[in-house]
């Protein structure tokens, strides 16, 4: 069985029970080195086979997958392993092969970051959509920009875009956002070494300038996290409050 396991966005405390029981019992892992702490690699055994894939092509991913397939195989991914993380590549593989596999789901960063600000997503009156993406590098993105900046009432959060933020700010006051509109940036959210910028699309360039690795930028007024409308859910009809003050 090869279990995909999603490590968390950085605090290895945020991994699931579930996963941390399958790396204890793992005989052979397979973790993302460059992304995924070392402490998570703590509770597998000491006999366990563990490589790192940073660097690795598919094909000797594959490999490996194949080589250990009658053991206990721990895939481990940063993050939740349904963002970009290719498991669908892989699963694609093993099914060819008919080995049996299992996705054991992750925090993704965007919600560990959010956990770190203190923010929420969704803000009555503000935005009730959410949408993770990235901003087009060299690999090709079938949402152009200028489509996911539209969603102007949206919760923008781009993954793998820190060093395209020059193009961000360029494309979003080209489509009319204010330069005031927040945008922040969270580096290596929930790692010990995490770092929060926050400013706005005309002067977070300026303060993130120095982030090379891995960042989160989130963009919208959803990060005044100020409700323009009240929730009906928490807030008591209006005639039931009219009647309670007579």
């Amino acid at each position: 069985m090869v279990y995909f396991i999603g490590a968390g966005p950085g605090d290895p405390d945020l991994v699931t029970v579930k996963a941390q029981k399958v790396l204890q019992k793992a005989n052979a892992v397979l973790y993302t080195g460059s992304l995924v702490p070392k402490e998570v690699l703590s509770w597998c055994k000491e006999d366990a086979i563990i490589k790192d894939s940073q660097g690795m092509k598919y094909p000797e991913i594959f490999a490996f997958l194949e080589e250990y397939k009658d053991k206990v195989v721990a895939r481990v991914h940063t993050g939740d392993p349904s963002i970009y993380s290719t498991i669908a590549k892989q699963i694609q593989f093993l099914q060819e092969k008919s080995i049996s596999y299992e996705v054991i789901p992750g925090i993704t960063a965007a919600f560990g970051a959010a956990a770190s600000l203190g923010i929420e997503y969704t803000i009555p009156g503000v935005s009730q959509t959410m949408i993770l993406t990235r901003i087009e590098g060299k690999t090709p993105n079938p949402e152009k920009l200028e489509n996911i900046l539209a969603c102007k009432n949206s919760s923008l959060v781009f993954y793998l875009s820190i060093l395209l933020l020059k193009k961000l700010k360029k494309k979003a006051l080209e489509l009319g956002y204010s330069p005031d509109t927040p945008c922040w940036v969270v580096e290596k959210a929930t790692w010990e070494e995490e770092s929060i910028y926050k400013g706005t699309i005309s002067n977070i360039e300026e303060q993130v300038s120095h982030i090379k690795g891995v960042a989160l930028i989130l963009l919208g007024d959803f990060l005044h996290q100020e409700e323009t409308q009240e929730s009906h859910l928490y807030v008591k009809p209006l005639q039931k409050e009219l009647k309670a003050n007579k």
